[in-house]
């Protein structure tokens, strides 16, 4: 039976992990669980799988968890320190990282430190610090298995293959809410248009960083650092139908793709069970119903996030830390409509333009670096309002 910890247990990638382990009971024994503010939802999830420890963020709702669960054999952790001491547990065989944002990359290197499997949904921790976080795990002997459905299916796709042989690989997008509108309107796109999402059930931020597809320019960073590649060798290409989740393309000009419904369970369940395909619960893949499957090339003049990713990577140094942070900070303001949706990426390139370029940042450094930018994005007055 494996041993794991779920980090971010009341977020979307929690909420199907759990999901996946029901299915999966005699497989796994869930040692910890952590949550940012949801704390009715994390009570109810301890109260059933009876981790040894939770952790609570919000300070607000800690005594909430304390009482509810002061007559079990849970522990509670709480705020950031207590999130950060449950990374640390060296107890355990598997860590998900199901964290949003900036605030999962320490927890990850923790784990790694630990010499703890991740299995990774938070694609920040290694757009931050990917340089850091593979060396640990190959000094450490910890691997990264992607819980993202582009990265696992192109972990999938490698399976017994030799990476000389890969000529590139494909991230496949759906292009989000706003691929075929017209482009003299994004000016007027509110969060509430920007977070419904055509294929996806995800959380608000991702879901805007969809819209924008600034996803997919992270999602290459992230697969530089998983798979080792170049910049030339990750293509994206824009899938509206979400079945194809992405293919590698191989020196023989061979094609191997992985396919699926969209339900982030399966790459959940994947990450989780690796390297076995377990039988699973949910709805099987249709191809007939389905039809047809499309691909277009991505609009660069829509959605300029793509290329503002290209650009840090090749900047390399702390450029791509800075496009992560200003982004993330970006998209917290525009849901709070403080600015606009055209303003995200405007707000992105002044940042990785504007800041001190360190060329290889250390942990302090990158500490830094969310200070600066955080401020930055946070000061930027809105031409819209």
């Amino acid at each position: 039976m494996k041993r794991i910890s779920i980090l971010g247990s009341t977020g979307s990638i929690g909420v199907n992990a759990l999901s996946v382990i029901d299915n999966l009971q005699d497989e796994f024994k869930i040692i910890a669980l952590s949550a940012h503010k949801n704390g009715k939802l994390l009570i109810e999830q301890a109260k059933k799988y009876k981790p040894e420890v939770v952790s609570i963020i919000d300070l607000t709702i800690a005594d909430l968890v304390r009482n509810e669960l002061s007559n079990s054999n849970t522990k509670v952790l709480v705020g950031r320190e207590g999130l950060l001491e449950l990374s640390k547990r060296n107890d355990i065989d598997l860590m998900l990282n199901g964290l949003v944002g900036v605030s999962g990359m320490a927890p990850t290197l923790n784990s790694i430190q630990q010499g703890v499997d991740v299995a990774l949904s938070n694609k920040e921790s290694l757009v931050m610090a990917g340089d850091i976080i593979t060396r640990i795990g190959e000094e450490k002997g910890s691997k990264i298995f992607p819980v993202d459905s582009e990265h696992s299916a192109i972990w999938q796709c490698l399976v017994g293959e030799a990476m000389n042989d890969v000529k590139r690989i494909i991230l496949t997008g759906s292009g989000g809410p706003f691929r075929t509108r017209n482009i003299n309107s994004f000016k007027a796109i509110t969060p509430k248009e920007a977070l419904k999402h055509p294929n996806w059930n995800m959380g608000n931020k991702i879901t805007i960083d969809s819209a924008t597809m600034m996803n997919k320019g992270l999602e290459v960073i992230e697969a530089l650092w998983l798979f080792k590649l170049t910049p030339e060798q990750i293509d994206i290409v824009i899938h509206p139908q979400s079945i194809i989740h992405s293919m590698v393309e191989f020196n023989d000009e061979s094609v191997k793709a992985q396919l699926g419904i969209p339900d982030m369970k399966i790459p959940i369940q994947y990450a989780l069970t690796y390297p076995r395909h377990l039988a699973s619960n949910w709805e099987s893949l249709d191809l007939v119903k389905i039809g047809a499957l499309t691909f277009e090339e991505p609009d660069l003049e829509r959605f300029p996030c793509i290329n503002l990713a290209y650009e840090a990577i090749n900047q390399k140094g702390s450029t791509p830390a800075v496009l992560n942070i200003a982004n993330e900070q970006a998209v917290y303001r525009f849901l709070n409509h403080q600015i606009g949706f055209l303003e995200i990426p405007n707000i992105i390139e002044e940042a990785c333009n504007k800041h001190d370029w360190i060329e290889s940042p250390n942990l302090d450094d990158l500490n830094e670096i969310e200070n600066w930018t955080t401020i930055f994005v946070k000061s930027y007055q809105s031409k819209y309002k």
